[in-house]
């Protein structure tokens, strides 16, 4: 009798037989398909439309250095340079009294003093030639406020002949200038403290350095 030859085992059974490695070729590819399917569900998409949280982003900031504000102090004017001031300031409007109410209870006007209580003017000028040049001077009439509460002033000032070149105030926002043929008005631009004081200097060209006539408020400068 003839013996019946036994398969082959080992690595000789599987190279002659190649159904088993394809065989254990597809387990492999199952497994790894089941792990990765596990590993998709395990995950938690988000929400539809639902956004990633914004990055908190500092806010910046500004900051602006602060510029002193200066304000400019008036330039006075100079003789022959500096323009005569345009415009009536509200001290120049004149008001005949404060309205108060009487006991008919009909509003009565109630003129203020032009004095102070003593007799005396509420405001004083005193007249005098600064400087005197060939074919002109300057001049000043310098005011003090006697009264007790704040006023505005008027310079009436007339020569005979001459011509007025400027006239200003300084230190103070400037007034109103009205010219006439024989002299000039000048209506203050700001009102004097009580005890205080200020001066009107002026440019004339050939004019007496003599004024016929210079009044403060209607009342006579002093110094003529």
């Amino acid at each position: 009798m003839r013996r019946v030859p036994r398969p082959p085992h080992g690595p000789v059974a599987i190279a002659t037989s190649p159904w088993i490695v394809v065989g254990a070729g597809v387990v492999v590819m199952v497994v790894l398909l089941f792990v990765a399917l596990g590993a998709y569900r395990g995950r938690s998409p988000a929400p539809d439309g639902a956004r990633p949280p914004a990055l908190p982003v500092p806010s910046a900031v500004v900051v602006v250095p602060s510029v002193p504000t200066s304000v400019a102090s008036p330039v006075p004017a100079l003789p022959g340079i500096s323009g005569r001031a345009s415009g009536l300031p509200p001290s120049a409007v004149a008001t005949s009294g404060s309205p108060s109410v009487g006991s008919s209870g009909r509003p009565t006007a109630t003129r203020s003093p032009s004095r102070a209580s003593s007799g005396q003017p509420a405001m004083t000028g005193r007249y005098r030639v600064v400087q005197s040049f060939d074919g002109g001077f300057i001049g000043e009439v310098a005011m003090v406020n006697a009264s007790a509460r704040s006023r505005g002033w008027t310079v009436r000032l007339e020569f005979s002949g001459g011509r007025l070149v400027t006239a200003w105030v300084e230190g103070v926002p400037q007034g109103t200038i009205r010219e006439s043929d024989d002299g000039f008005t000048y209506v203050s631009g700001v009102e004097v403290s009580p005890g205080g004081s200020v001066s009107l200097r002026f440019h004339m060209e050939r004019a007496s350095s003599t004024p016929r006539e210079c009044t403060v408020d209607g009342v006579p400068c002093g110094g003529l």
